[in-house]
């Protein structure tokens, strides 16, 4: 299965409208340009300033025809957009109880191509929006939590990775899920229910088979003794089968306890998910992260993400060292997600 043709051709299926915040910066608009080209959305949206977009569509030979192009600052929807985003902050205060937005506050942070990009797709202006080339991974996720807000039944804004092993023997026709690996630092039990089942959605989107996953430690069914991060795993387990009782799931279990039938069966023998893992949920972000790099940099493994699951609508964040190749795939990833919503 190749992973990217396989986004590439659901994002045209779907045909998808997203909001890209960072118009003027030079990797964004020429993948804007190349999304358009290749079909992937039915429309693209680009803000920042016209006359300064076009010169540097011009410096790079990227044709704008299918590309909407919107200055926050002069935008029809400002005015709207503010009144709503001072809804959605009105009733924060600080320490002494002092309101800590006001109207024009909220008209005037609506600015902020970021957090008008992230209003759009609130208010249905546009699917999803992609973003991160020049902002900090913070500054997507702050736009996301207060604007898109997460998804009903779940307070939990995670990621995922996918990643192609190139080995038909693992996940999904060498593909498989990692969660998370991103964004929550150490989780607790909730945290980590809902970070599995959000990665059982991802699977089920973005690689269109139904998940089997593992939750992953150190210790098997109760090895590890009574160890904090073991009991966090095991009560994690107990969570994800009450919300959601039809995913197929066990835990907790050391990884080759996950992957290898053999292991399994001394390990874990009759657990439900032997031989069928796709999708690995790491139990705090060090695990995580460490174990999706050492399977990119040792195994020749291919990375695809961060993908961010929990959301009520999709937006993804990108590496500011992304190629404009990356940015593509990213926006096709995300076009999928909000297609399989």
């Amino acid at each position: 299965m190749d992973f990217v043709q396989e986004m590439k051709k659901k994002a045209k299926e779907y045909q998808k409208t997203i909001v890209l915040p960072e118009g003027n910066e030079e990797r964004t608009i020429q993948a804007a340009g190349k999304i358009v080209e290749e079909g992937l959305a039915k429309n693209v949206t680009l803000l920042g300033k016209k006359a300064e977009l076009e010169d540097l569509a011009k410096k790079f030979n990227v044709n704008l025809s299918g590309i909407t192009i919107i200055n926050p600052e002069e935008s029809e929807w400002l005015e709207e957009f503010g009144n709503e985003y001072f809804e959605l902050r009105k009733k924060k205060v600080d320490a002494n109880g002092n309101p800590l937005m006001s109207r024009e506050k909220a008209l005037s942070e609506m600015h902020d191509p970021m957090k008008f990009g992230a209003m759009m797709v609130h208010m249905g202006k546009a699917d999803t929006m992609v973003s991160g080339a020049r902002s900090s991974t913070a500054d997507m996720l702050r736009a996301g939590l207060t604007i898109v807000k997460t998804a009903p039944g779940t307070k939990t804004a995670s990621s995922c990775f996918v990643i192609d092993t190139h080995n038909p023997k693992w996940g999904h026709e060498g593909l498989l899920i990692f969660s998370d690996c991103a964004v929550v630092p150490d989780p607790d039990e909730n945290q980590l229910s809902d970070i599995a089942i959000q990665a059982g959605q991802s699977c089920k989107a973005l690689l269109g088979v139904d998940p089997c996953v593992a939750l992953l430690s150190f210790s098997s069914k109760g090895s590890g003794g009574k160890d904090p991060s073991v009991l966090k795993v095991q009560e994690a387990l107990k969570i994800v089968k009450e919300k959601a009782p039809d995913l197929l799931i066990d835990g907790e279990l050391q990884s080759d306890a996950a992957l290898i039938p053999e292991v399994t069966a001394k390990k874990a023998p009759g657990s439900p998910i032997t031989g069928k893992v796709n999708t690995l949920i790491f139990p705090n972000l060090n695990a995580g992260n460490i174990g999706y790099k050492l399977v990119q940099r040792l195994a020749g493994a291919d990375a695809y993400g961060p993908v961010l699951q929990g959301f009520a609508k999709p937006i993804s964040d990108l590496s500011r060292g992304c190629s404009i190749e990356d940015i593509v795939v990213t926006a096709a990833i995300t076009m999928v997600q909000a297609g399989a919503q």
